[in-house]
């Protein structure tokens, strides 16, 4: 690979350049940052981050909607810091990340817990902080959740989160708007749902809500989906229940491999065409967007060890391993790999496979690569469900991350030590 024929801006990911012989995120060196913080390591484009907010903004221009940032996607705390100051809301699933986002400095107003298996001390926790709405998700949680808000003496603002039935088409373990999955309430179960809601003294019905998938890259199962919503909304109101605000949820895909999703302010233009033609132009609307915010905005530095020939593969092992990297493990997924300084000469085909004892334990399969021991290569496309998910499998500390701002790089996660990974634990 030469440096000199590379596009300044790699697909999918903007910030990220090579200028001459080095890879940047924006004008930060990235070999610069492999030497000084060690590897594995996340890195963060701040301005990768605002410019996919950018989209959704542009498209909600003269709306009333409100953005909630899908912190699952990743949780560091000034990840989410941006994208406070930036005045998003988040989209929450536990109480864990409940704490974060105040740590963060978030207005708990913005808050929407989601999530399907939502305790009593989480819901708790919740009410006294006082979020702006729960996102029920079973008839058994509006139960519960009347019982702790009437034992508070409160009243708890939900929304129904409706399973519409509609078709992703994404990989089956990000899918969840399908009868088979286990988020949401059946959409023909949603007007008793509702008219159960509303006559719980401890609930008060504020909204509807929809998320169907993630890494959706197609227009059609989100206008598919909003058509069952409105139909849903028109029924739910005939029955005498107002519904203030109208929550799609998130899930547009990003770029990991030549995938071309929709721009976000093109795609909601269609989709508030057919809001404003059914009548709901005006209404509060609420989305959750995760990894469309953050995917594209992070880099994983990882250093090659060793370079395994084989008779049927050749294996490039790196330091960077499942436990940094779960999405290709766990969902067979994608990440384009390229080096940080490129050499020239004939590249090599490699499976990319970190150090861990799996099989399964790969970064990229069949990848032309010119490298020899001691490189630092880039996994793109690794800001979301990369470090959010990792772990501590064979005792392996988790990497150090950073935000990188113009030419500032901040680090805004220490590299977790061996004796960090069992600090909790004790000897009998």
């Amino acid at each position: 690979m030469n440096a000199t024929n590379t596009p300044q801006g790699l697909p999918g990911q903007p910030h990220v350049a090579y200028q001459g012989e080095q890879l940047m995120l924006e004008g930060v060196n990235l070999s610069d940052l492999a030497r000084e913080h060690g590897t594995p390591l996340f890195a963060y484009s701040k301005a990768a981050m605002l410019s996919a907010l950018a989209a959704y903004q542009r498209g909600f221009a003269g709306r009333q909607a409100q953005i909630c940032y899908a912190m699952k996607a990743n949780s560091n705390l000034a990840v989410l810091q941006v994208f406070a100051e930036a005045g998003c809301g988040f989209d929450i699933v536990s109480a864990g990340e409940l704490a974060r986002v105040l740590a963060a400095g978030a207005d708990p107003a913005k808050v929407i817990f989601s999530g399907v298996g939502k305790t009593r001390a989480e819901m708790k926790q919740a009410l006294q902080i006082g979020i702006g709405c729960f996102n029920v998700e079973s008839e058994a949680e509006l139960d519960v959740l009347n019982t702790v808000a009437l034992g508070m003496g409160k009243q708890a603002p939900v929304s129904l989160r409706v399973n519409p039935n509609v078709d992703p088409k994404t990989h089956p373990y990000i899918s969840t708007g399908l009868k088979g999955n286990k988020f949401g309430i059946a959409h023909e179960d949603t007007l008793r749902a509702y008219q159960h809601a509303a006559s719980l003294p401890g609930l008060k019905v504020v909204g509807i809500d929809c998320h169907i998938g993630s890494q959706i890259t197609e227009t059609t199962p989100y206008l598919d989906a909003m058509d069952r919503m409105l139909d849903l909304v028109a029924d739910i109101e005939a029955a005498g229940i107002p519904i203030h605000h109208i929550d799609f949820g998130g899930g547009l895909g990003i770029n990991y491999n030549g995938d071309t999703p929709p721009k976000a302010d093109a795609l909601w233009a269609q989709l508030l065409a057919k809001l404003d033609a059914r009548g709901y132009g005006q209404r509060q609307l609420m989305i959750e967007p995760g990894r469309s915010l953050v995917g594209n905005a992070g880099v994983c530095l990882t250093e090659v060890l060793y370079l395994k020939p084989g008779e049927q593969k050749n294996f490039c092992i790196v330091d960077a391993a499942m436990n940094d990297l779960p999405r290709p493990a766990m969902y067979q997924a994608f990440h384009q790999i390229v080096p940080v300084t490129p050499r020239a000469g004939e590249a090599t085909l490699y499976d990319v496979v970190g150090p861990v004892c799996e099989s399964g334990d790969w970064i990229g399969r069949d990848r032309a690569l010119q490298v020899q021991t001691g490189d630092t290569l880039a996994v793109l496309s690794a800001g979301a469900y990369c470090m959010s998910m990792a772990s501590n499998y064979n005792t392996r500390g988790r990497a150090a991350e950073i935000l990188v701002d113009k030419a500032q790089a901040h680090l805004i996660r220490q590299r977790e030590s061996v004796f960090d990974t069992f600090a909790l634990e004790q000897l009998v």
